[in-house]
């Protein structure tokens, strides 16, 4: 049965071409994963913020090197996208940034964040999710991105309202974590916006 309207986004609007490295404009780079980032990704993985925010725990650097290549396995996929954020000038690791849930039919996808914690509140997040952002529905052609975090996460909710993405609910009880059940606050962008 065929569809009313056309697919925002063909497959192959991501496979189709390298992962791209993109630049912030001011000091940061996003970047493809590499095997060697294994040992940095598992450290920040340690930290008992970024686990009280996440579902997931790294137990040996063996196992991140398998995330890894899962990682860049779902970029030829278009399942989901994921870049290191690195300093631009010594590509020390302080963060990643992700589109989760990429739906390319409907120009669909899910952005997601997390920093190490020397970057924080230097605004890393906020300067890798703004330039995803742009290069998502500008350069490749999404319509919408959505962005969820804890409700409270405030650090995280900061930084979705500084990138543009307005809060459009609450989803209660959405996303279990170690502590239980969490409200999860939906933010979202829009192309045009």
């Amino acid at each position: 049965m065929p569809f009313l309207t056309d697919p925002v986004l063909t497959p192959g609007a991501l496979s189709g071409i390298a992962q791209p490295t993109i630049p912030t404009g001011d000091g940061l780079v996003l970047r493809p994963w590499t095997a060697t980032d294994a040992p940095a990704v598992h450290a920040v993985f340690q930290d008992p913020v970024l686990q009280q925010w996440h579902a997931k725990k790294a137990d040996s650097v063996e196992e991140v090197g398998g995330w890894i290549e899962g990682w860049l396995k779902d970029w030829e996929e278009e399942r989901t996208a994921q870049w290191a954020v690195v300093d631009a000038d010594t590509d020390h690791l302080l963060g990643r940034v992700a589109l989760r849930e990429i739906r390319l039919d409907e120009g669909t996808a899910e952005v997601a964040y997390w920093t190490a914690v020397e970057a924080r509140g230097l605004g890393v997040a906020a300067r890798a999710t703004t330039t995803l952002a742009r290069w998502s529905l500008d350069d490749i052609g999404f319509h919408r991105l959505e962005l969820m975090h804890a409700v409270r996460n405030e650090a995280s909710c900061r930084v979705a309202t500084k990138t543009g993405f307005a809060l459009e609910g609450t989803k209660r009880s959405a996303v279990l974590h170690a502590d239980g059940w969490h409200d999860m606050h939906l933010h979202a962008r829009v192309k045009g916006d």
